[in-house]
């Protein structure tokens, strides 16, 4: 029996289940292996949000979650947006993403960064600049394009 999602702003809690879900994602996994070979453990993770400075969403379905989006609130950077692929394509992803924005924007940020796979194959690749996100022309340390978005500008 499936539940209906709803959503919660993410506690220190949240970490452990974040690390995993970002393995078990379709495009752009990380282990907890790879994602502590990066300094992202669940105890910085926790430290993160603990002290706002990831402030980040959680989407549950029933107590299971499924999905999750945070930002870095001192720079204005969607640092991750993670679905279940069983989830993917009903607008969970999109709301997560919303959420974050309005977080960003509540800090101050007018113009949004993410990094994202270069390559049009990639379902990300497609699914920003759907939303409004534009290449910035730039390329992150992990080899991929950062978009921005101009908040007020979407579409």
């Amino acid at each position: 029996m499936t539940h209906p999602i709803h959503y919660r702003r993410a506690v220190s809690g949240d970490a452990a289940a974040c690390i995993d879900l970002r393995g078990r994602t379709r495009e752009n996994a990380f282990s907890a292996a790879e994602l502590a070979g990066l300094g992202i453990t669940e105890d910085s993770w926790a430290a993160g949000i603990r002290d706002d400075v990831l402030p980040g969403h959680i989407a549950l379905e029933g107590e299971h979650m499924v999905g999750y989006c945070f930002g870095d609130r001192d720079g204005g950077e969607i640092v991750v947006l993670a679905m279940l692929p069983s989830h993917e394509g009903q607008g969970i992803g999109r709301r997560l993403l919303d959420m974050s924005i309005a977080d960003l924007v509540e800090a101050g940020h007018s113009r949004l960064i993410l990094g994202c796979a270069a390559d049009p194959a990639v379902r990300s690749h497609g699914f920003y600049r759907y939303l409004g996100w534009r290449p910035t022309g730039e390329i992150d340390a992990l080899g991929d394009e950062v978009l921005e978005l101009h908040v007020g500008a979407r579409p």
